[in-house]
């Protein structure tokens, strides 16, 4: 079944001189498959400077893409009565707060109970886009804010945006060890070399630029803010572990559990059963993808990682 055209235009930008057009578009547009682009360039409803290219063609940076292409209607996800936090709610966009557990889409291990079955039963006409409006990911275990695109110009909006880095993203972490300073991870991320469901960072992979900053120092952990230039799978979490400083509760990139020497029972309880990695996303801002006007969206921190806080702060009076 068919759904809305989309419509797009948008330029390869010079970083990307030397790709294959489909790996530049995948880059560029990352919410589709490499096999649906694929399909769109065969099929002429992807243009290059106006004229049909071959997926395996080089780009050059500057060239213009023009993207005309019908939707199939998503059907592989049923909608479920799942009840959901709204943040902020308008006819071309809903921001979900989403609790740490709940998966984002179906997959394997995980059929139905997601986020998206979830949108499905409270906005049906989600079915008509990519992965029911959902523009950006986070991982099961990682809570906080997503927008979720419900009108089709919000959804190219928004893609448009998200690649361009023109919504922030702002997140809170506990991380394991002292940091002296913020500072930025700037090192690129593909899939680890052996383990498929890992990510690590490898020459030759995607760009990934990190910021963060200290909000509070403890005697073995630190609590940050964190911002993200670009959203590749697991970033925050693979570059803070890659800078040595995992987070608290990462049983991917983590390591094996340490506790401070000297640290209060209630603390070594509290890293012990801390059920999660320690992340929040806390801030979303961007403009309105249809009115232009700023919005900016915030979300508390939530209990377990405002009482792994209070524990730390109770150790280090302690000490």
């Amino acid at each position: 079944m068919s759904g809305p055209v989309l419509e797009m235009t948008l330029t390869i930008p010079p970083e990307q001189a030397g790709l294959r057009l489909d790996q530049a578009l995948a880059a560029l547009l990352p919410d589709y498959s490499r096999s649906r682009l694929k399909a769109w360039i065969e099929s002429g409803e992807i243009r290059v400077d106006g004229a049909p290219r071959r997926p395996k063609d080089k780009v050059l940076g500057g060239e213009s893409i023009e993207l005309a292409a019908t939707l199939p209607e998503d059907t592989r996800a049923e909608a479920q009565p799942i009840p959901l936090a709204l943040v902020h709610e308008d006819r071309h966009l809903f921001v979900v707060d989403k609790p740490a557990g709940l998966v984002v889409h179906p997959g394997a291990g995980n059929p139905d109970s997601t986020l998206q079955n979830a949108l499905l039963a409270l906005d049906p006409g989600l079915a008509s886009l990519p992965r029911a409006g959902i523009v950006h990911r986070l991982d099961k275990d990682t809570s906080g804010l997503l927008v979720v695109a419900r009108t089709l110009p919000a959804h190219t909006a928004l893609v448009r945006m998200l690649g361009e880095r023109e919504v922030r993203r702002e997140y809170e972490a506990i991380c394991r060890g002292v940091m002296t300073a913020g500072g930025t991870v700037d090192a690129p991320i593909d899939r680890h070399p052996t383990d498929r469901v890992r990510m690590a960072v490898r020459e030759g992979g995607r760009e990934a630029v990190t910021h963060y900053r200290v909000i509070r120092r403890f005697r073995a952990h630190t609590h940050v803010r964190v911002q993200l230039e670009t959203g590749r799978t697991h970033q925050i979490r693979v570059h803070l572990a890659h800078a040595g400083y995992p987070i608290v509760g990462d049983k991917v990139y983590g390591g094996r559990l340490l506790l401070p020497k000297g640290a209060t029972e209630s603390l070594r309880d509290a890293l012990r059963e801390f059920p999660r990695q320690a992340l929040h996303a806390a801030r979303l801002a961007f403009d309105h993808p249809v009115t232009g006007k700023p919005l900016e969206c915030q979300s508390p921190l939530p209990t377990d990682m405002r009482e792994l806080l209070e524990a730390l702060a109770r150790d280090e009076a302690w000490a």
